[in-house]
């Protein structure tokens, strides 16, 4: 919804330039310790790679593919998460059940974009979107195993309130200075960037970063799961967003996938992680 105002760049930095401000505000108010030195640089880091390219490709592929089936693509995080944990030094090698969970959640994406039985057309918004939801996500993973290894001594909510505002500068001088469509004013648009504001970050992600801290990744990275049946239920709800059944299996199929490669794999980044 906010996307029929905001252009994706003024929508992602103008989000969590007012998210990061609020949180830093309120954390000032109460006598909060802010990040400094090195733990400031790896906070804003973390921001970069989680929000700005992770949250980025989501908006972007957003703009061209229904919310509902980007929903279900990011149930694929996982994979990333376990992946990106094996090529950082010190991470748990992958091994034969985590690769051949991997390899069915390929095919349950590779049916997901696959042509429409009976025709002949790849629809290219949809692999366009899957493959911008592909470098979201491998953002994503990377810049939350980072944030995870360090060490600091900010609350772990001050250090998301730094990732946002981090994420929101960095981009704002693409997103307002670069010449893109124009903001086509609306109350239902307003409304929706204020509800990301503050369930989408405030909230959310806020929880989020939280989780990371003080649970097991195994755990925190069910929130896909969460995530995609939301998703498809208010797109088909607001939108009447398409979902049938090659929409349905490829759902169970990446499901499935996900559930095994959790399964069988070890705590990611448990040997790795620093002490809060």
């Amino acid at each position: 919804m906010s996307l029929e105002t905001f252009p994706p760049l003024v929508l992602l930095s103008t989000r969590y330039m007012l998210s990061g401000a609020i949180t830093l505000l309120v954390a000032l108010a109460r006598g909060s310790r802010l990040p400094r030195g090195r733990e400031l640089a790896a906070a804003c880091f973390s921001g970069l790679l989680v929000l700005g390219i992770g949250n980025g490709g989501l908006v972007f592929a957003e703009v061209i593919i229904p919310s509902g089936i980007a929903g279900l693509i990011v149930t694929m995080s996982p994979f990333w998460m376990v992946g990106a944990e094996a090529l950082l030094p010190g991470g748990e090698r992958l091994h034969a059940p985590t690769i051949a969970g991997m390899a069915v959640g390929l095919a349950g994406a590779a049916l997901l974009v696959s042509p429409d039985v009976g025709t002949h057309a790849l629809d290219r918004n949809l692999l366009n979107g899957f493959l911008m939801l592909q470098v979201g996500m491998a953002g994503w993973s990377f810049g939350s195993i980072y944030q995870r290894r360090q060490s600091g001594r900010a609350h772990p909510i001050v250090s998301g309130g730094v990732q946002q505002l981090a994420a929101g500068l960095t981009v704002a001088p693409f997103a307002f200075l670069l010449p893109h469509e124009p903001i086509h004013w609306s109350t239902r648009g307003v409304t929706a960037l204020l509800y990301l504001v503050c369930f989408g970050s405030l909230v959310g992600y806020s929880a989020y970063v939280y989780a990371m801290d003080k649970l097991p990744v195994a755990i925190v990275s069910v929130y896909p799961y969460v995530n995609a049946i939301v998703a498809v239920g208010l797109g088909w709800l607001f939108y009447r967003e398409h979902f049938g059944t090659r929409e349905a299996v490829s759902m169970l199929i990446i499901f499935a996938a996900v559930w095994a490669v959790k399964r069988y794999s070890q705590d990611p980044m448990k040997s790795g992680r620093a002490p809060a």
